[in-house]
C-alpha cells in the first residue's frame, strides 16, 4: 500500500506499516480506524508539533532524532540562561530562559520538551555551569531560583501539550499558552520564596517578595509572549507552504 506522509520522512513509499507520534507501529490496515484520515492521505499536521513533523519515520532514526532534541533543547536553555542581568534588589536575575523553556515546550511537545528542561536542570545540579550567571551546584536549587527552575518543567510540558493539540497554530491562542506556562513558572517561584522567607527565615531581601519576584519580570514576559505570538503560527504557515509546494510538484 503506498501512503503520503512527507512530514515524517517518506513520500509516496511503498510501507507495511508507520509510526505514529508516539513510537508505536500501526498496520496501514489500521489506518482507516484513525482520524484525520483525507481521502487516503493522513493528515500530519493534527495534533503534532514543529518537532512531530520533521522527525523522520524509522524507529532507528526517530530515536536518534528525539534524543538530539533533548540534549540539545537542554543546552539551547543553558545558554539562555547566561543572557542574564542580575538586580540589586531581587536574588532572582532577569533571563532569557522563560523564552527558552516555552519555546522549545512548544516546538518539541510535552515529552521532548519537559526532558529537555529536566536534563538541563539535572546537569546545573551536577555542578555543571549551566544556571544564571554561570552558577551550577545543588544549592542553586534550593535557594530563592529554584522554584522558578522546577516550574520550567511543569510550564514546557504543559504548553508541550497544548501545543499538540494545536494551540501554537493561531497568535490568539499561542499568546494564551504563552501566558499560561508563565503562570505555572511564577507559581513555582514566588511559592518557594514565600517558604524560604516565612518558613525557613531565609534572608533573601528587605522588599516583598511579588516585588522582588514578579513585578520586574512582566515588561519582559509581555515582549517573549508578543515574540512567541509571532514566531510559532509563522513556522506552521511556513510547513503549510511547503507542504502545498510538494503536493502541487507531484
Amino acid at each position: 500500500m503506498w501512503i503520503e506522509c512527507e512530514g515524517w520522512g517518506l513520500t509516496r513509499k511503498k510501507v507495511s506499516n508507520i509510526m505514529l507520534r508516539n513510537g508505536k507501529l500501526v498496520p496501514l490496515s489500521q489506518l482507516q480506524k484513525l482520524e484525520p484520515i483525507i481521502g487516503g492521505r493522513v493528515n500530519m499536521f493534527v495534533n503534532t508539533t514543529v518537532a512531530d513533523v520533521l522527525r523522520p519515520c524509522e524507529r532507528k532514526r526517530a530515536g536518534l532524532y528525539d534524543l538530539a532534541l533533548i540534549i540539545g533543547g537542554s543546552l539551547l536553555i543553558g545558554l539562555s540562561a547566561q543572557l542574564a542581568v542580575r538586580l540589586p534588589f531581587s536574588p532572582v536575575p532577569v533571563t532569557a530562559q522563560t523564552f527558552a523553556v516555552l519555546m522549545i515546550g512548544a516546538l518539541f511537545g510535552s515529552r521532548r520538551g519537559g526532558l529537555s528542561v529536566l536534563l538541563y536542570v539535572i546537569e546545573g545540579a551536577m555542578g555543571l555551569p549551566v544556571f544564571a550567571m554561570g552558577q551550577g551546584g545543588a544549592a542553586v536549587l534550593l535557594g530563592p531560583r529554584g522554584g522558578y527552575l522546577v516550574g520550567f518543567i511543569v510550564a514546557a510540558y504543559a504548553v508541550g501539550l497544548l501545543a499538540e493539540r494545536g494551540w501554537d497554530r493561531r497568535i490568539g491562542s499561542t499568546i494564551l499558552a504563552m501566558v499560561l506556562g508563565n503562570a505555572l513558572i511564577y507559581t513555582f517561584g514566588l511559592l518557594w520564596l514565600f517558604c524560604l522567607r516565612l518558613v525557613f527565615r531565609v534572608p533573601i531581601g528587605t522588599g516583598s517578595v511579588l516585588a522582588m519576584g514578579l513585578y520586574p519580570f512582566i515588561v519582559g514576559d509581555v515582549l517573549k509572549i508578543v515574540l512567541a505570538a509571532i514566531v510559532l503560527p509563522s513556522s506552521w504557515e511556513l510547513l503549510r507552504c511547503r507542504e502545498d509546494r510538494a503536493n502541487s510538484g507531484q
